[in-house]
């Protein structure tokens, strides 16, 4: 039972450190060049989750812009908005899902300590 305890933790702790990449992501979606990152979930060796944060290099879109007179192009950030409000409902579902396990694991000591006691 406790380690089932520890792989919920570890599994809220994956999605709290997705949910916070993909937080980056949105926060900089407006900035020129910016790059977006990837959290991945991963079973560890121990069983419990592992996260694998991976920078993508894709390239953004390049717009035409006038600064001081002179026409540049300049890359947008490869943020896509499309693809990062999913990626914030699957952690904070991940999430959600592994808090109710830690309650239930809890209530479930509870009621054996109280037969047990």
């Amino acid at each position: 039972m406790i380690s089932s305890m520890s792989g919920a933790v570890s599994a809220i702790n994956g999605f709290e450190t997705k949910m916070g990449v993909t937080s980056n992501n949105v926060a900089n979606s407006q900035t020129d060049g910016f790059k977006k990152s990837r959290a991945d979930l991963k079973e560890g060796e121990t069983g419990g989750v592992e996260v694998e944060i991976t920078q993508v290099n894709t390239p953004g879109p390049v717009v035409t812009v006038e600064e001081n007179g002179v026409t540049v192009e300049k890359e947008m950030s490869n943020v896509d908005l499309a693809e990062e409000i999913p990626q914030t409902i699957v952690a904070e579902t991940g999430y959600e899902a592994n808090l109710k396990i830690l309650k239930t694991e809890d209530e479930m000591l509870g009621t054996l300590l109280d037969i047990v006691g």
